[in-house]
Formats: structure tokens, sequence, C-alpha cells
């Protein structure tokens, strides 16, 4: 029994000096900036600067990686405060947010089924794609609002989520959590914003949802080089100067839109107007 606790210690001793050895030639010192910087730095850890965490940016940051502009969540101020410590520039990376193929709210497009059980986007899927009569549109079910940890994303009066770009961090958690794949990340310079992912065409379209696209081809007349029709569906050349809002004007149901900076997403002037408020009543299948 003696020998065995014995055997045990001297281990036990043996292993710990190697410990002390290794630590002694192997540390290596972590440069104070980094964490100087990373308590500058935000602190949301959503991912949009590309790196893992406000910890690795503040890393890249501090080791010529990466300039402080590459945060779009800070403000100027502080990305220049950031740069005057380290002294480097500051420079620029565009915001990028998160953007919505969908404006068929409650009011606008019809629900072929009631759905009955958990409040949640991602269950009423798994029932048939959910319950309502565009196999494509938004459930309504606040999947996006749930995980959005930036308060960036809250539902609309008709049941539609509304992205604000100010608080967006562009972290990809409402792209993630949307069993319809309807969000995507863009920069706010993609101004021009087809608002609808419905692949079908013609009047069963508008019956579905009043402001869905019937593939009209009207918007890639208007604009062409810049929108091509894919699967009945508008797709912007985003590469392609795309700062053009003829695009949007002979839209009939302004399923393609403009993103103004106050006021949101903007229909073309031939876009039928939406009076309706309340909702629109299932129909049978």
């Amino acid at each position: 029994m003696s020998i065995a606790v014995l055997t045990l210690a001297t281990l036990c001793f043996l292993f710990a000096t190697l410990l002390v050895v290794a630590h002694r030639f192997l540390h290596v010192d972590e440069d104070p900036r980094i964490e100087a910087v990373q308590e500058m730095l935000p602190g949301t850890n959503c991912g949009a600067c590309g790196f893992p965490g406000c910890l690795g940016l503040a890393q890249a940051v501090v080791e010529g990686g990466a300039l402080p502009g590459k945060c779009t969540v800070m403000n100027e101020d502080e990305r220049d405060m950031v740069a005057e410590y380290l002294g480097v520039d500051a420079g620029a990376e565009e915001k990028v947010v998160a953007r919505l193929a969908c404006a068929g709210g409650s009011n606008t497009a019809r629900n072929r089924a009631q759905y009955e059980g958990l409040p949640s986007c991602r269950a009423a899927e798994l029932v048939s794609g959910g319950g309502k009569a565009c196999f494509w549109g938004c459930l309504g079910l606040s999947d996006c609002e749930v995980v959005c940890d930036f308060d960036a994303i809250y539902m609309d009066e008709h049941g539609l989520p509304v992205v604000l770009e100010d608080a967006c961090t562009a972290c990809g958690d409402c792209v993630d959590a949307c069993p319809k794949d309807l969000f995507s990340l863009h920069p706010v310079s993609h101004r021009l914003w087809v608002a609808c992912k419905n692949l079908a065409q013609g009047e069963p379209v508008i019956e579905d949802c009043e402001v869905g696209c019937d593939a009209c081809g009207r918007c890639a007349a208007d604009a062409p080089g810049i929108i091509s029709m894919i699967n009945n569906l508008p797709v912007v050349d985003y590469d392609r100067n795309h700062n053009i809002r003829a695009a949007i004007d002979r839209c009939p149901t302004g399923a393609i839109v403009w993103f103004d900076e106050k006021l949101g997403p903007q229909p073309g002037r031939a876009a039928r107007r939406v009076v309706r408020q309340g909702e629109r009543r299932a129909v049978n299948t």
C-alpha cells in the first residue's frame, strides 16, 4: 500500500515539474493592448466582422490583420478612439444588415389553414409548410425576433418582421432561424430589393398574396442587365450599378421596392395601394 502511494506521489511530482518547465519555456506573453482594445469594442460578439467575437477582432487589430473599421457595430467616434490608441488608420467597412424577402403580412397574404401548435415558424413549417397560401411566404410566428439579441427585429401589426437597420449587426441569427430562408445579409447600399421569393407566376400569385411577384418582367425590362428573371423571380445583379429606382416604378404589386434610409421599403408608383388593415380570410384547398 505504501509503495503504491509513494509511486503515485512521485509521478505527480514529475508531472508537476514538467508542467512548470513547459510553462516557463513555452509561455507566450499576450500583448496587453489586446485586452485594452477588446474593452473598447462593443462586446456584442456578433461575428459580423468575420472574426470569432470581439476578442478575435481585438487580436487582429493589434497584430495588424484588420482595422478598427471592420467593426460595423461601433460608431465613427468609437472606431476613431481605437485607431488613435493603436496609432493606426480607422478604416471603414460598409454596414451590412439583414433583409427580408417577403412583404406578405396578414393583411395582404391569405392563409389556407389555421395553424394551431407551438408558436414557432419552424414548428409550423413542419406541418405541410405552414398555414400560408403562399408556400414561400413568411409564417409570422417571430422566430427571427426571438433569436435576435440586439432588438433589431420586431413584428409589425400584420405579423411581418421589420429589421431596424441602425440596430442590426448582421450576426446572421435570423438567417439561420428562418425555415423559409427569407433573410439574407446585404450591404445597406443594396437599396433595390425584391421583397418576394414566390416562384409561381400570374394571377394565382395575386390571389394568394396581393404584394407577391407575378413574374410580369416589367422591372427586368426597365433595368436591363441589372435585373434578370430567373425561375419567375427578379434577380438583381449587385455587381453592376444598381442605383436605379426606375426598376420599381412599373411593378404592379410592389414586390420590388426601394429601401429608403428613413422610410424603409417603398413601392413604385404603379403599385396598387394596400388599404386593408384586417386579416385576409383563409381559403379552402
